[in-house]
């Protein structure tokens, strides 16, 4: 009975779609008839919704298997929206849900974040002060059980869904650690956590350095905090900042309201930050300033690459135009379009494009479709180099349009090998840290002792069974296959210099892996730190960072920052 008044509910639901596209195209057609333009927008839009509405309801009652009509509807959707660009989105109930935790930085949970490795989940980071730190729960640990159910052959999504819960509602994780001291069965109470968008800061040497993660409703307030704290601390030390490094490099971006709100703790007030554009031209809006800057004349630097998106773009190109500061790094992502929220029934939310970004020099923010700007030109199709656009600062300084920002000073982060991405990829780094700290509670780096870390991390491989094939390797045996099918499996006619070159690859590749020793052990030693003290670690990641340290050259020499702003 239960499975009949379902499927009466839903023909009833599906019928009312119908019904409401046929109003839809009923209303549409009389005013397309009464501005007297059949052959307008209008009338295509009527004619469509009408086609839309037919196969709909012919799908729905005539398919030769049973369909889910909700599923049929979203697919539709999602259809007519991947003709568009990839920002303009439809979201169900849960996406919309984690939308809404994105943008406002805090949801309902415990304070901690995770990982997959060897079919068993790892706690990655642990939030002082939340019910996962006061439980004893720390970076490292294995979540084995939530509420009494194993999570082996749970992906992590099904893992957060266990988890998921009222605020207030409480629930069970078993714990394991390596070495024991694991606080077991622990018992939790769900509340609300507020995330800080700035993952870190800190003073290095005498400059501030903040990293600012996501823009979020609160982002400006973080990031007001932040600037404070790091004040407090250079007056406690009797010593000025000599500048201060805004680090955007992997922020995705967020809420244009919180890039405005934080380009205002820098820039004078009244000051342009973004022009929006949308269609229409009575759609243009600027965005300004509003509010005295807290530091009007402290040295800027801002760190940007590849991923630095959204917002972040808006920050660093309005710091730049204005030459309120330099801007070190890689150019851009170049995402330049504007989404606006649309709440829709069912808790149900459309992202909608609707505007484009520009910086205060009128430079459009968005790349061109397929232009990957790794060089200050693009190509046309016909193979001709097109100069970028030129653009000019507050003080005639030239800035590059073409999609994105182009950084003052252009310094490449240095890539991983793929040696290093396979060792992350499987944690054997995190993992290996784990045990390692496990018994050496008191661990802290000596450059000196590496080597015999590097050895049991060896002897740590091999026991886990770790193996890289280089991508020569790959190569060579897709080649062998081919030559395999090609002689129906007779091995005789297979070329014996295959095996020599087989044997030299492995050789080279064992060379190049060597040539990674002191990185491999720097890394582990940054990794064993993180998984006793975050700060510690990422003090010591700066240390090692080219960027910053470029950032720190440039305000260590006070002539030189200046006639990059002033040429």
């Amino acid at each position: 009975m239960k499975i009949q008044s379902f499927t009466r509910r839903v023909s009833a639901a599906l019928f009312a779609v119908v019904l409401a596209c046929s109003l839809s195209v009923a209303s549409l057609s009389l005013l397309a008839a009464s501005r007297g333009t059949p052959g307008n927008d209008f009338s295509e839009i009527a004619e469509s919704i009408d086609l839309f509405g037919d196969i709909y309801r012919e799908l729905s009652e005539n398919y030769v298997e049973p369909l889910d009509v909700r599923v049929l509807m979203y697919a539709a959707i999602d259809g007519m929206l991947g003709v568009l660009d990839p920002y303009t989105l439809f979201l169900d109930e849960t996406q919309s849900e984690e939308l809404g935790e994105i943008t406002s930085g805090q949801y309902t949970g415990i304070g901690l974040s995770m990982t997959r490795f060897d079919d068993a989940v790892y706690v990655t980071s642990v939030l002082e002060g939340y019910p996962a730190w006061n439980a004893g729960i720390r970076t490292g640990d294995r979540i084995t059980r939530v509420d009494g159910k194993p999570l082996a052959g749970r992906n992590l999504d099904q893992v957060r869904e266990l988890m998921k819960g009222a605020t207030g509602s409480r629930f069970s994780m078993n714990i394991e650690r390596e070495g024991g001291r694991a606080p077991g069965t622990v018992s939790l109470v769900r509340e609300e956590v507020r995330v800080s968008t700035v993952s870190y800061s800190g003073i290095i040497g005498r400059t501030g350095y903040l990293q600012l993660g996501s823009f979020s409703s609160h982002s400006s307030g973080d990031m007001r905090q932040a600037v404070d704290k790091l004040l407090r601390e250079a007056a406690d030390r009797s010593q000025p900042m000599n500048g201060l490094i805004i680090d955007l490099r992997g922020n995705p971006g967020g809420l244009l309201t919180a890039a405005v709100d934080i380009s205002s703790l820098f820039v004078g007030k009244g000051s342009t930050v973004v022009t929006i554009r949308g269609k229409k031209p009575e759609s243009e809006k600027i965005y300004r300033t509003e509010q005295q800057p807290l530091v009007p004349a402290l040295p800027l630097a801002v760190l940007i690459d590849k991923e630095s998106a959204s917002a972040s773009e808006i920050v660093s190109g309005a710091i730049q135009d204005l030459d309120r500061g330099i801007v070190l790094g890689e150019r851009s992502f170049g995402k330049g379009l504007v989404q606006s929220v649309l709440r829709l029934p069912y808790d149900t939310t459309l992202k909608l494009t609707t505007a484009k970004y520009y910086t205060p020099s009128g430079r459009l923010i968005q790349k061109p479709h397929g232009d990957t700007h790794k060089k200050r030109s693009v190509l046309k199709k016909n193979g001709e180099k097109k100069p970028l656009p030129v653009y000019y600062t507050a003080v005639k300084r030239k800035v590059y349009g073409g999609g994105g920002i182009t950084p003052d000073v252009v310094v490449e982060a240095p890539e991983r090998s793929a040696y290093e991405q396979e060792l992350r990829r499987k944690g054997m780094i995190f993992l290996f840290a784990s045990r390692y700290r496990a018994s050496h509670a008191g661990f802290s780096p000596d450059s000196s002792d590496r080597a015999s870390r590097l050895k049991a991390f060896s002897e740590f491989l091999g026991e886990k069974r770790f193996s890289y094939t280089s991508a020569s390797e790959r190569n060579l045996q897709e080649l062998e296959k081919q030559i395999a099918e090609e002689l129906n499996g007779e091995k005789t006619g297979v070329p014996g210099s295959l095996e020599g070159l087989k044997k030299e690859l492995l050789q080279m590749k064992n060379s190049l892996t060597a040539l990674q020793g002191e990185r491999i052990a720097r890394l582990i030693d940054i990794e064993i730190m993180r998984h006793g003290n975050e700060t510690l670690s990422r003090k010591a990641e700066l240390d090692d960072d080219p960027v910053v340290q470029r950032a720190l050259a440039l305000f260590a020499d006070p002539k030189a920052y200046s006639r990059m702003l002033r040429p």
